[in-house]
């Protein structure tokens, strides 16, 4: 049976980040991919220079109103990332409601970007909208701990914080939450990224039931771009196929320039297509701990 996803994200020419990240992988998964892309760029601004364009509200509504008219608006997920727009973002959530009504089984995959390590590298104003808005209408929500301190108020420094942060999302819309990663000390030692997760169940008799873990993720010695794009999508993929089998670590890999070597931008763009066994087939090197 064929499954639709409407992908709202940002598009380069050359690299690997928003719809280039997202899209690959959920075509490989057997997914149908409608993009959108909310601004096309040369390449990603971690290069020296970038050129393009920017697409706007109104431009997106224009986009959705003709897939509308023909009939063909019919999506199982919609996923969306990095936006810098207020008026877009709140476009793309009267889109989100429109599709739920059409489809009350829709799921809503959002990555609220917001910033990271304690600053915001989005204008503020979007703060009130994600939290207000965006969170509300999402099923699957992907902060990294700044994110989720935000838009709960409350800060992680312990596991127990998280839980609690977590749960505080829930109430807030979303039955999936992944916090990606945290400042928290891993158990595995300084070479690994601490991360959670929490699942709100609906169990037969009709009561739910909350599962919560952990993952201690082996970190890759580089900055990437466009991997949180590339987790949500793998996410929604094996969230959709097999909820345990998550697997970004190998297509990292790819990207390394060398030993002793300072990698340029080019040469850490995702290795996508090198990387098409590893998003078919994941192997499982690291194992979720329940809490």
């Amino acid at each position: 049976m064929e499954c639709r996803v409407l992908s709202i994200q940002s598009h380069v020419v050359r690299g690997y980040v928003g719809n280039k990240s997202a899209s690959f992988p959920l075509q490989v998964l057997g997914f149908e991919v409608d993009s959108i892309n909310s601004v096309q760029f040369s390449n990603h601004t971690g290069y020296s220079h970038w050129k393009g364009q920017v697409l706007t509200a109104d431009e997106l509504h224009v986009l959705y109103e003709g897939i509308k008219l023909n009939n063909v608006n019919h999506y199982d997920y919609v996923l969306t990332g990095y936006t810098r727009d207020t008026s877009f973002l709140e476009m793309v959530v009267d889109i989100v409601q429109e599709l739920k009504r059409a489809n009350p089984n829709l799921v809503y995959v959002c990555d609220p970007v917001l910033g990271d390590h304690g600053s915001m590298y989005v204008p503020q104003n979007l703060h009130p909208v994600y939290k207000n808005k965006v969170v509300p209408v999402a099923d699957i929500i992907t902060p990294n701990q700044f994110e989720a301190e935000l838009l709960t108020g409350k800060n992680i420094s312990t596991e127990k914080d998280a839980v609690e942060v977590m749960d505080l999302l829930h109430k807030m819309g979303p039955d999936t939450v992944v916090i990606t990663s945290s400042d928290l000390p891993p158990r595995l030692g300084d070479r690994f990224l601490v991360s959670f997760g929490s699942k709100r169940i609906l169990m037969p008799d009709g009561t739910r039931t909350t599962q919560r873990i952990r993952i201690e993720v082996p970190k890759v010695d580089a900055v990437f771009v466009g991997t949180g794009d590339l987790f949500a999508a793998m996410l929604l993929a094996w969230t959709h196929h097999y909820p345990t089998d998550l697997k970004v670590q190998h297509i990292l890999n790819q990207c390394m320039a060398g030993p002793g070597r300072r990698p340029s931008p080019a040469q850490l763009e995702l290795r996508m297509v090198q990387s098409k066994a590893d998003i078919e087939d994941p192997t499982i090197v690291m194992e979720a701990t329940v809490i």
